[in-house]
């Protein structure tokens, strides 16, 4: 087992098709945790988690009362290694910022053909860019070796 550095745990992140398990608080303390599917941005030398969500979901409702975040990706096979990573999200329902972020993800997930099929489905009223900036990240890297 070893720590990833900067460069290893960005690129595990970035990587494939792997879903974030986003955790967010609910308004009565208690944890929730959803699967997302996620890009990372990098600006300035600060790196960001990019999603989207319902305004009306609880993810959308626990992030406007408190924007702090965790996800956790993983890869289950041996010799299984993980990143997870605390956040601070800023939100928007600024459609035309949030189009090109949705085409991507679109784009990771559902493949290139289907990116822009998705980002216009996504990009919508009543939906949310989630844009977090890292804070803290944990990365290990061959955890059964």
């Amino acid at each position: 087992m070893y720590d990833m550095s900067k460069d290893e745990w960005r690129a595990f992140l970035s990587s494939g098709a792997k879903t974030g398990k986003l955790a967010v608080v609910r308004a009565n303390g208690a944890p929730h945790v959803v699967p997302i599917w996620f890009v990372l941005d990098s600006v300035d030398d600060e790196d960001y988690v990019i999603f989207n969500t319902g305004e009306n979901t609880l993810k959308g409702k626990a992030l406007r009362r408190d924007p702090r975040l965790a996800m956790c990706v993983d890869d289950e096979r041996p010799p299984f290694s993980y990143v997870t990573v605390q956040a601070e999200a800023e939100l928007s329902d600024d459609l035309a910022a949030m189009l090109p972020w949705s085409t991507r993800i679109g784009g990771r997930y559902m493949g290139e053909d289907k990116a822009d099929e998705f980002g216009k489905r996504n990009a919508v009223a009543g939906e949310l860019l989630v844009r977090a900036r890292i804070t803290r990240v944990i990365a290990q890297a061959a955890i059964a070796d």
